[in-house]
């Protein structure tokens, strides 16, 4: 619990890096083995785009309200410990079920309070880290760290012990997660405490003030660009396998995207970007479309590593665009709620994405990352045309 990380002299900073090693493990293994195991069962490409977007459905209807609840708490910290607790119980119920309804039901049942966690904590984590002028990207980069562990891990494991793996792996990790929420730190300033560095003023303390052509149509970019990472994670590894890639390899494959996504995130500070953050997302996206497009035509294996690693710009460079433009606008009052909005819409796109990219895996095959370039294309325009609406001063 909280008192115990301070008995130990433990620091907030480090307690929430120890929660977000966990947060992104289940995934983690769900991106090695989920797309393989459905199909397995006899679930079609059409049937796995299904199953991934609807939990992007349902969240796309309880983001916002799970953000405002967590806003008007106390402290971030109670929605987090909630959240976690009910994704560690859930996915038991995959030992129980086998064909697509039963699996749509209990994967829902799964993602969305595992999901739905994700925008609070990083609302919670960057708020706190500039409160107390630390480095919000170090604490962030360990949720990277674990996925890669776990993706690293995963391959090899369900290589060697077979499919049989895959539940136990994931429902671990689910544990381990709530597990840890309950020793994560109160992220608000105490009553008396004084920060040790002045916060700019915000722009917005209610999310209606700030839904304006110019702050919306970024992060609808954003979703459109970050979408496409959702679809990396349902399909790559069934597409991968189809081409003659082993299992033994897609872990790495997967994990590598990871490593340098962490290594981007521990040095983001160092870099000392000069841009805005807009134009961090239209980098981002941009480099994407090349990423996608490339993956369209078979590469080998060395290429995918090397498309894997721009994995550091397209998923990173695009997050700290994106969470550092809705901070840069709001207040600690909508935190929450804002971020959720910002995920409310990479969900809907997610959805878009998840079963539009299913329905042509089916008819094209590996060529239907040329329409995931396209996609990312079309957000980076999204953006831009932001730009021309209201010039970028310090988001």
């Amino acid at each position: 619990m909280s008192l115990t990380g301070k008995a130990l002299g433990i620091s907030p900073e480090l307690r929430a890096g120890i929660f977000h090693f966990t947060v992104f493990g289940s995934t983690g293994v769900a991106s090695v083995y989920f797309g393989i195991w459905l199909s397995n069962r006899g679930i079609s490409p059409d049937e796995i785009g299904i199953i991934n977007a609807v939990p992007v459905l349902v969240l796309l209807c309880i983001n916002l309200l799970v953000g405002r609840l967590a806003d008007k708490a106390s402290d971030w910290r109670q929605m987090i410990i909630i959240l976690s607790l009910i994704a560690g119980a859930v996915p038991v119920g995959l030992y129980l079920v086998n064909g697509f309804w039963g699996i749509l039901l209990v994967w829902t049942l799964c993602v969305v309070p595992a999901y739905s966690l994700v925008p609070v904590v990083d609302a919670a984590t960057l708020r706190m880290t500039q409160r107390r002028g630390s480095d919000f990207g170090i604490v962030r980069a360990w949720g990277t760290v674990g996925y890669m562990v776990t993706t690293a891990l995963a391959g090899p494991v369900i290589a060697v012990f077979g499919e049989a793996a895959f539940v136990p792996l994931f429902v671990a990790w689910s544990l381990l997660r709530a597990a840890l929420a309950l020793q994560l730190p109160l992220f608000r300033a105490a009553a008396h405490e004084v920060p040790p560095i002045a916060v700019a003023a915000p722009k917005a303390r209610r999310l209606r003030e700030i839904l304006k052509p110019w702050f919306v149509l970024p992060l609808m970019g954003l979703g459109m660009h970050y979408s496409l990472h959702g679809v990396l994670s349902a399909f790559a590894a069934l597409i991968w396998k189809e081409q003659g890639i082993s299992e033994g390899l897609i872990g790495p494959l997967i994990a590598v995207a990871a490593a340098a996504e962490a290594v981007m995130m521990f040095v983001w500070t160092r870099l000392g970007w000069k841009v805005s953050a807009r134009h961090m997302i239209i980098f981002a996206a941009l480099v994407a479309a090349f990423r996608w497009g490339a993956m369209a035509f078979n590469p080998p294996v060395l290429v995918l590593f090397f498309l894997q690693m721009l994995h550091a710009i397209t998923f990173a460079v695009g997050y700290f665009g994106g969470i550092h433009f809705i901070a840069n606008w709001t207040s600690e009052d909508i935190a929450a709620e804002a971020q959720g909005f910002s995920y409310v819409l990479q969900q809907g796109m997610g959805v878009i994405a998840l079963v539009g990219f299913g329905w042509c895996v089916a008819l094209f095959g590996e060529k239907a990352w040329l329409a995931a370039s396209a996609f990312a294309l079309c957000g980076a325009a999204l953006v831009w045309v932001s730009l021309r609406l209201r010039q970028p001063k310090s988001s």
